[in-house]
């Protein structure tokens, strides 16, 4: 690897915005090439960040030889797209959704274990600061003993025929919509604050006629030590925030020595078990780019890894927990029964 990391950009949808943003912010990184389908957007792009536009991804990875991929296209180009990675010896960070489903994830991290590179999901969900907060408290024994964890997901976007149209028009498009690109991130995020989750029943439902996936669920994660999760999702109801899409919702987390919450506008708060009161949790974060500027830190936590050799969260093979407890999650809706998924969670 040269002075800088050089990453090469594959797509330049509306979500890319946050990305370049990120990798631009870094001093250790070089933008080094932009690829996109629409030549015009890809050389926008390219010249803001003072790289090469490209019309395809493997002249680009011939032409600039980057450290890194990063693959910001729709999830049925990634086998695709990783598989270009592979050939080039490339290590990656691909977005979310992961691949169509668990059976072409599984093949992609094949594909790139075979190859010897890194293949990394962009989940930025747990690296919204509130988040990595919240993981603190807990690890500190702030609440004791855990009851519950309960995650309300209500952006408030999915009413009408407009629907998503103006921002991801490919959401009215999707089968498989609120678990599969959204409840996802949720489901990581509890993982991550409370651990393996054991057992998955689900309840999902379609409002908004013009879709074809569902927007709204109930989902319950039964976690070992017999805590329970709640993520309860409804894209077209919202919720008390200055900027709905910063958190998206609500986090309740119920133990012995009290309970833990998470607002609209990214404050935690501890109210004490037998207490009316509730205290502030004090930290600090960054009101920029998307969700707590959860891009950008994500961003950051590669950058270490590949600069300083900090350890890496989120590789695709770890991440295929995630995928199996969402097809567990479809299973059980469509079944009404529930799904178990084995003590560890794999």
């Amino acid at each position: 690897m040269s002075d800088k990391l050089r990453v090469a950009v594959a797509g330049t949808g509306y979500f890319s915005q946050f990305h370049f943003d990120a990798w631009a912010r870094c001093p250790e990184v070089e933008v080094v090439g932009v690829a996109d389908l629409d030549i015009v957007s890809a050389r926008s792009r390219a010249s803001s960040a003072g790289a090469k536009a490209y019309s395809d991804v493997e002249t680009m990875l011939e032409v600039t030889k980057p450290d890194l991929l990063d693959i910001i296209t729709p999830s049925h180009t990634h086998p695709k797209m990783i598989e270009l990675g592979a050939a080039a010896g490339v290590n990656m960070v691909c977005q979310k959704p992961f691949c169509g489903d668990l059976k072409t994830a599984r093949h992609c991290v094949s594909i790139a274990e075979e190859a010897g590179v890194d293949l990394i999901v962009h989940e930025n969900f747990r690296f919204q600061p509130w988040y990595r907060e919240a993981r603190k408290f807990l690890d500190n024994g702030g609440l004791g003993e855990l009851y519950q964890i309960t995650m309300r997901l209500r952006p408030g976007d999915g009413q009408g025929a407009q629907a998503y149209l103006a921002r991801q028009p490919y959401f009215q498009k999707m089968e498989r919509f609120l678990v599969h690109e959204t409840a996802v991130h949720l489901v990581d995020v509890a993982r991550y604050l409370i651990g393996p989750v054991e057992s998955v029943w689900a309840d999902l439902r379609r409002h908004n006629p013009v879709i074809a996936g569902e927007d709204a669920g109930i989902v319950v994660l039964s976690f070992g030590g017999n805590v329970r999760g709640i993520i309860d999702g409804n894209r077209n109801s919202d919720h008390v925030a200055e900027n709905r899409r910063r958190t998206m919702g609500e986090m309740v987390i119920e133990g012995e020595n009290g309970v833990l919450e998470l607002d609209g506008d990214g404050a935690l708060t501890f109210r004490a078990q037998g207490e009316n009161t509730k205290q502030p949790v004090a930290f600090d974060w960054s009101d920029q780019g998307f969700g707590g500027d959860c891009v950008f830190n994500f961003t950051r936590h590669v950058v270490a890894h590949y600069c300083d050799g900090a350890v890496l969260e989120n590789r695709a093979a770890d991440y295929l927990v995630n995928l199996k407890i969402e097809e567990a999650v479809y299973q059980s809706a469509q079944d009404g029964v529930k799904r178990e998924l084995g003590a560890d969670g794999n």
